[in-house]
């Protein structure tokens, strides 16, 4: 099931959203200084790509640094991204097929607002977020 719901997603718009996250780092890993979100966005990227069967958990490796970064980047980026993220997915819930679509696009949100110290794991592994 989760091989269609990726194929349906892709093409009602996860490529377009990846091709902009991979965008967005590709700018922010040649600005040099931006390079941490850059590498975050790649990540996001991958997981607007093919979001069924995966989730989001923290690392437990950030720090300081990465809460900081974190701040800036919802400040600058993350609020933005979250907005379109809610409209895209009001748009696909009109349907009773783009109602996983828009629960997928809502999937998105927390990772876009703090991409810094996240990592993007398969949803089959039990009890995700405590295991390492």
């Amino acid at each position: 099931m989760k091989t269609i719901l990726n194929l349906i997603w892709f093409i009602f718009g996860g490529f377009a959203l990846a091709l902009g996250y991979f965008l967005a780092g590709v700018v922010c890993c040649a600005l040099i200084v931006t390079i941490p979100w850059g590498i975050a966005s790649f990540r996001i990227a991958s997981y607007a790509l093919w979001p069924f069967g995966r989730t989001v958990v923290d690392t437990g490796r950030g720090g300081a640094a990465s809460a900081l970064g974190n701040i800036i980047w919802l400040l600058v980026a993350g609020i933005w991204i979250a907005i379109g993220h809610v409209a895209t997915a009001l748009a696909m819930a009109a349907t009773i097929v783009g109602i996983p679509l828009a629960i997928a696009n809502l999937k998105l949100i927390p990772v876009s607002l703090m991409p810094l110290g996240k990592e993007i794991v398969p949803s089959r592994r039990l009890f995700a977020s405590y295991t390492r």
